[in-house]
């Protein structure tokens, strides 16, 4: 994805140039660098152009803009030479080996017409001196004699060169090469030797010379060659005029020397962990590094060298990774040993990050020849949490307890110092699962450039949803899946064990993983450094927000948990609202056949009861079990009521019951269905989970009920008393179920309806006594 540059629309003022600079941020990279790319582009202009009658606010944006710019460029042009950096390689190796080859076609031809102008010369002198007869003697005895002193010196000469090549003294042998070279060519000016004989000085030099360059490359080939040796005889080669090969054997040197030392580690080791690791390392970039200094020295910056020695290190470095793959790597990748591998790749990719001060770069190719195996290592780790949760999941007692000494056996240091800090309640799979992802992204944390932790996340998500899966299955009556393995677990008998699922996914997503992920979360470390001004949107800023990935990502987190919540209150409301034989418990007939009977006593319907005590023993569970997560409690509950409440707004059977049955819904059944709401709404008002969905649905489910008398013919606001009475009958009931009223010493009812109606004296039917239920409490 190309940068971006935002620049705000106050930043420039109004002028033309802040809609035109804001205008270009949107633009691709690409389209905002055609104007510098034109052969006619002209910085003066372009500037003045700019900056015409602009503020100093508005100048300092422009050079802001454009320094972003300059950035967005380099890492563009950074991100090119990556992308093509082997084919630049490649086609460099191939035009030095071009130039190498013309110039060996150059010295061919040169020696070819140096021998064609010697056999022409020669025949040329043999015609000439039998032309002229007339030639003095005085003069030809002057020539024979001057050939005879050339041939002479240069015969001794050759006797010197022969004996300082024996003795393998290079300087004094290059000295007299170049001597002999400057005597033949001053003799051929001078014309005191034919030029026959001087191109057989010059053959003869050549050889000689070509003698000394297989010396000295010998030299360089052997293992017993001292370093100062090495780099000395490189530069002789050099001035020799053969400094491609002296190129190539310096290299060569270093690689024999380098596969040497290698070798006799490999015979001398018998393991192969962090020690065998570090050493292995610190050889092969520290030839690397030698060769590199060697090769700077002395042949600088030449484009052709440089590229010869990238590709010859970059080879290096493959042979270390392939060798380090086969003792370190594959084993570690098999058996999933993440750690092995991280500290491999670790301890690789800090040696070599010393070498991008010389100017090589190989982490590129240590990340495409380690990733794989890290993957895989990677993904067996994963996989082994998932089955060692699920293996745990089948002795799970579903309890919460605080970790005990020696609980994790498996941990590490840093893991064990935080847990030691923080104790929170999980049960026992809940705590192996945690552990054994702390490991994970621990692991992984040091290796951001290897760019796992995106892979990381999503695994630890993955291995959450799985570890979440067991959870639901742990519910009784759980939904079975088309899976081909069924999943076995110790099933959550009791309404705690069952909360007690709840409390390790909510722990776990909320406050341990994400804790544990922080350094692989994205974005996170910038936004933690940013200012509040800048993280909090501008009044009126139109421009759309980075998406938080680290965010996004703990959402997904929550969704897992959000699903075993589902889970639980579907369970709990089924077994509210139908029987173990499967039949309905909240029905239309428990409304319709009251008006058949005497009037009843008003109390809230036997399955609400039920559901209040439910929802009050688990808010008392949850009481002690999310301590400092009261919301995730308060959300639980008002999910499992809505739930209840959800299925009886879109029970069509009930509601056909209801409306169009053959007992149409009477006054009675409606005070009972009005009384019954209002008790949910209070009670779920006094635990604080109410929502405002649940509240909604209960005013429509109630006005629905309303319609439905209405239609009978029958007023039904005639027929049901003030809220005020529906409120004291259901906060009655609420502390009558609680064990808060005390009624042990009469018998009273609640007061009738007729008695909110009429505003007479409530007529209460229980054994005869007739006392106001509602002021007798008051008193009490």
């Amino acid at each position: 994805m190309e940068p971006k540059i935002e620049i705000s629309h106050g930043s420039l003022g109004s002028s033309g140039l802040g809609n035109s600079l804001e205008f270009e941020a949107h633009l691709p990279l690409s389209d905002r660098l055609k104007v510098f790319k034109k052969s006619q582009f002209e910085p003066d202009n372009f500037v003045t152009s700019k900056c015409h009658a602009m503020t100093e606010k508005e100048v300092k944006n422009l050079c802001i803009y454009l320094v972003e710019l300059k950035k967005a460029s380099a890492e563009e042009m950074r991100k090119s030479v990556y992308a093509n950096y082997s084919a630049f390689i490649r086609t460099s190796k191939e035009i030095t080996d071009l130039e190498g080859q013309l110039l060996s076609m150059r010295n061919l031809l040169s020696t070819q017409a140096a021998l064609v102008h010697g056999l022409s010369d020669g025949v040329l002198v043999n015609s000439t001196s039998t032309a002229h007869d007339d030639y003095d003697d005085e003069d030809t005895s002057d020539e024979n004699r001057n050939l005879s002193e050339t041939e002479k010196w240069f015969a001794e000469f050759l006797d010197t060169l022969e004996v300082l090549l024996a003795e393998r003294r290079v300087k004094e042998a290059m000295a007299a090469l170049d001597e002999g070279e400057r005597i033949v060519d001053k003799a051929k000016e001078k014309r005191t030797i034919t030029r026959a004989t001087f191109l057989s000085f010059r053959t003869t030099i050549n050889e000689q010379r070509q003698t000394l360059v297989d010396q000295i490359a010998e030299t360089m080939l052997q293992p017993s060659t001292r370093a100062d040796e090495l780099r000395s005889s490189v530069v002789f080669l050099k001035k020799l005029g053969d400094g491609p090969r002296a190129h190539m054997l310096l290299l060569s040197s270093h690689s024999q020397k380098l596969q040497s030392n290698v070798k006799n580690l490999n015979t001398t080791t018998t393991s192969y962990g962090g020690a065998y690791i570090t050493t292995l390392s610190q050889l092969v970039f520290r030839f690397i590094a030698q060769a590199a200094s060697d090769s700077l020295a002395a042949f600088s910056e030449d484009p052709a060298y440089t590229s010869e020695l990238v590709t010859w290190a970059v080879k290096q470095t493959e042979a270390y990774a392939l060798l380090l793959k086969r003792h370190v790597l594959a084993s570690a990748a098999a058996a999933g040993s993440l750690s092995v591998a991280a500290e491999c790749a670790h301890i690789c990719l800090g040696h070599c990050s010393l070498l991008e001060a010389r100017g090589l770069c190989l982490s590129p190719v240590l990340l495409r020849l380690f990733k794989p195996f890290l993957e895989q290592a990677l993904s067996c780790n994963l996989r082994r949490i998932e089955q060692s949760s699920a293996a745990s999941a089948v002795a799970d007692d579903w309890f919460l307890n605080h970790p005990t000494i020696g609980a994790r056996p498996s941990g590490s240091t840093s893991s064990l110092s935080s847990l030691s800090s923080y104790q929170p309640k999980l049960s026992s799979s809940a705590y192996r699962f945690n552990s054994m992802v702390q490991e994970l992204l621990e692991d992984v944390a040091p290796l951001e450039t290897l760019q796992l932790d995106g892979p990381a996340l999503e695994g630890v998500l993955q291995v959450f949803h799985s570890y979440v899966n067991l959870l639901i299955h742990a519910l009784p009556g759980a939904v079975e899946t088309e899976e081909e393995v069924p999943i076995i677990v110790s099933m959550a008998e009791t309404e705690a064990q069952q909360m007690a699922l709840l409390a390790n996914a909510s722990l776990l997503a909320d406050e341990l993983l994400p804790r544990a992920a922080m350094k692989l979360l994205p974005m996170q470390h910038g936004q933690t450094n940013r200012s509040m001004a800048e993280m909090t949107p501008k009044r009126g800023d139109k421009q759309s927000r980075t998406p938080d990935p680290g965010r996004e990502w703990k959402r997904r987190l929550q969704r897992s948990v959000e699903q075993l919540r589902d889970s639980f209150c579907r369970l709990h409301a089924l077994d509210l609202i139908f029987t173990e034989d499967g039949d309905t418990r909240l029905n239309a007939q428990m409304y319709t056949y009251m008006d058949e009977s005497v009037e009843p006593e008003w109390f809230p319907s036997p399955i609400l009861q039920e559901l209040f005590a439910k929802l009050t023993r688990m808010a008392n569970i949850a009481t002690d079990m999310f301590v400092g997560r009261e919301r995730f409690a308060t959300i639980l509950l008002m999910r499992l009521t809505e739930t209840v409440i959800l299925w009886l707004s879109d029970d069509q059977n009930f509601w056909a019951d209801i409306e169009e049955g053959p007992r149409p819904l009477g006054p009675l059944g409606l005070q009972q269905f009005y009384l019954d709401m209002q008790f949910v709404l209070l009670f779920a008002s006094q635990g604080r989970y109410l929502s405002r969905h649940l509240h909604q649905v209960i005013k429509n489910i109630i006005a629905r009920a309303i319609e439905a008398v209405h239609a009978t013919g029958i007023d039904p606001y005639s027929v049901l008393p003030e809220d005020d009475w529906f409120a004291e009958v259901a906060q009655i009931a609420i502390k009558m179920l609680i064990g808060k009223a005390n009624f042990s010493n009469v018998e009273e009812d609640a007061p009738s309806p007729t008695y909110s109606m009429s505003g007479k004296s409530p007529s209460v039917h229980s054994h005869g006594s007739e006392t106001n239920l509602a002021h007798h409490y008051r008193e009490k």
